[in-house]
């Protein structure tokens, strides 16, 4: 068994051959002309050409401006007249315990049918050994798929018989099958736990169905009873999640801790891929407390061991939250009734904003409902008061219900709010409890945009809502949830440029990064995203289509797909073998269709010598029309030989 310091120190000359090859290529100049730039500096707004230095930006402007100030021997590359951006930044993700996590999980992101998800699930039962689980944990809705529901137990014990499943949807369900519940030990004389539901049968045995009443403490109970990475994959699972995010074009991220994120155990992968140079996104990273009624212990011993800032650009320390004490969380499934914070909200919440104030710790809360923002700003305006919060950056986050007193109220003590799309996962839920009115402003951006409050946007992943940055867009611009759903009035949504701002330059505040960082400027960190298709043109509904082709973190290529695969550093082969991540990958790619049948087959066209069925080689990483239509036009002929 290879310990977890072992496995840390076994990637050590690879990781110092990759970092003193990064280095060596980050000593070149690097320029992109061709290319359509939003820079989102209002100075300079749109270019056609960048050069890059020492990981920052040098010059922003027309090829002549670029090339006249980048050295002779700059590498260029030809943008080929795509759009270009500043890297995407998230405000609000879970990426350090994500990580850990990524490559025992099969991902129904972006399935568009119940059909393929199933299919997906009876494959990667086939392939996951005992005593291994599939677990699909978040990210989906039922409203995605065309069937409109969610898989019945008997459907999820039918694909899969004997390896155990655990389906996380949103926060107010699990599906476990059979073999899952034995795994977990669940039996008719197991009682429910305090918050949660067991749903039994009429003999009092579980049926699999797990239901938050009202927070979600069992569903991550449950999860945490399932196996672990040893600590060699999770270093490699942790640059998959990375890798994934980059090619969707995300460089930045502040990680919102989480439950069972321990500190500092849980951030010692991460951290020695920073020691490595193996960093593929900046990370900004927020401790979250673990213990009810220890919060303040937690607190006030992390306050003497590290100070907001510390770390580098790469990653670095950003404050408390989003938990900041257990009897202040507002859990956020819309499908029940708003809970109501108990009387011990405030007097628990006090002492701990107390002290984050008096040590000048920046912090964000999550706060799903109005009333619990405003109850909390009744502590924060009482510290307020004695120890002033100015130039603390900090925040709420989520806010879906906030009233404009309270948004207000935020804006005279100078705090700020991080939005995230989970209303396009749950938005149907929403409607159903609260009705379509009351659905109209959730969250009210352009109110809190107006009040001069510091708004950023940012996905909550991935135990929810995807950790795709396209999907949160395109709910901003568009209002529609997943589902079809359209929420908002247009009074109520953002442009594209708007949107695009609140996923860069406007997220910097939340780090406190304002100004290093979020635009395509001279003398700012070099990180951009080259996009598949013109974000400014395409038809709205093609915006949570989006990816990046060329992803470049402080000058360095961090990704590459397509013309620009090359000139990107080659990703790693997943472990363990059996991961869902080998076979299908992250978030749904529809346009994936010739790139899946050619790398599951291995063939490509060469019909006389594979000798297989394609369709059966492919499982569902791609429909059987699919299949059949592609081969059909290579004129194979053998689809299903």
């Amino acid at each position: 068994m290879i310990t977890r310091r072992q496995a840390l120190s076994s990637a050590a000359t690879t990781a110092l051959l990759t970092a003193t090859e990064s280095l060596a290529m980050s000593r070149q100049d690097l320029i992109l002309v061709n290319a359509k730039i939003t820079t989102l500096d209002r100075e300079n707004p749109v270019a056609d050409a960048v050069a890059i230095r020492g990981g920052k930006f040098l010059a922003v402007g027309t090829e002549g401006e670029v090339r006249a100030a980048a050295a002779p021997d700059a590498r260029v590359i030809d943008a080929k007249g795509r759009r270009l951006i500043p890297g995407l930044i998230d405000s609000h993700i879970h990426v350090i315990r994500g990580g850990l996590n990524y490559n025992m999980e099969l991902r129904w992101e972006g399935v568009p049918t119940l059909a393929d998800a199933m299919t997906m699930l009876k494959r990667q039962a086939e392939n996951t050994p005992p005593p291994q689980w599939v677990r699909v944990v978040g990210g989906f809705t039922e409203h995605q798929f065309a069937e409109k529901r969610l898989p019945t137990i008997d459907e999820i014990n039918a694909a899969a018989p004997d390896t155990p499943v655990f389906i996380l949807h949103l926060y107010d369900r699990a599906l476990l099958n059979a073999a899952a519940l034995r795994a977990v030990g669940y039996t008719k004389d197991t009682p429910n736990p305090p918050g949660g539901e067991i749903m039994r049968d009429a003999a009092g045995n579980p049926t699999g169905l797990l239901l938050a009443q009202p927070n979600a403490t069992i569903l991550y109970a449950t999860l945490a009873k399932g196996p672990k990475l040893p600590p060699e994959y999770q270093l490699n699972s942790t640059k998959h999640f990375m890798r994934e995010l980059n090619s969707l074009g995300v460089t930045s991220v502040i990680d919102a801790g989480g439950g069972s994120q321990n500190y500092p155990d849980d951030y010692e992968i991460v951290e020695k891929l920073h020691k490595d140079g193996e960093l593929t996104l900046r990370i900004a990273y927020n401790l979250f407390t673990q213990k009810p009624k220890e919060e303040l212990k937690d607190f006030a011993s992390w306050s003497t061991q590290i100070k907001p800032g510390d770390g580098d650009d790469s990653y670095r320390h950003n404050g408390a939250g989003e938990m900041l004490v257990y009897s202040a969380a507002d859990f956020e499934d819309f499908r029940v009734a708003r809970p109501d914070m108990p009387a011990n909200m405030e007097g628990d919440l006090e002492p701990v904003i107390r002290l984050l104030a008096e040590r000048r710790w920046p912090w964000r809360m999550h706060a799903t409902y109005d009333q619990t923002i405003g109850r909390a700003l009744d502590v924060f305006e009482k510290v307020d008061r004695d120890i002033p919060l100015d130039g603390l950056n900090w925040f709420f986050d989520h806010a879906e219900t906030i009233s404009e007193r309270n948004i207000d109220r935020i804006a005279a003590l100078g705090g700020g709010i991080a939005v995230q799309h989970r209303m396009a996962f749950q938005g149907e839920y929403f409607v159903e409890r609260y009705g379509a009115k009351a659905a109209e402003a959730t969250p009210p951006i352009k109110r809190m945009i107006a009040a001069g409050v510091p708004v950023g946007a940012g996905t909550d992943a991935t135990r929810v809502a995807s950790y795709n940055p396209w999907v949160s867009l395109s709910w901003l611009v568009t209002s529609k949830t997943v589902g079809g759903l359209a929420l908002y009035p247009v009074r109520n949504r953002l442009d594209r440029e708007a949107a695009l701002r609140l996923w860069t330059e406007r997220n910097t505040w939340f780090s406190n990064e304002v100004g290093k960082k979020g635009q395509i400027k001279a003398g700012q960190l070099a990180d951009l995203a080259l996009l598949s298709d013109d974000y400014f043109s395409v038809p709205e509904d093609e915006i949570a289509h989006l990816r990046s082709v060329l992803t470049v973190l402080g000058g360095r290529i961090v990704y590459g797909e397509g013309d620009y695969g090359p000139l990107a550093p080659q990703a790693p082969k997943a472990m363990p073998d059996w991961s869902p991540v080998a076979t299908f990958g992250g978030y749904y790619r529809r346009q994936d269709t010739a790139q899946k049948l050619a790398s599951a087959c291995g063939c490509h066209a060469a019909c006389g010598v594979h000798g297989h069925d394609h369709a059966a080689a492919l499982g569902a990483a791609v429909p059987a029309a699919d299949v059949q239509s592609f081969w059909g036009a290579l004129g194979c002929g053998c689809w299903a030989v």
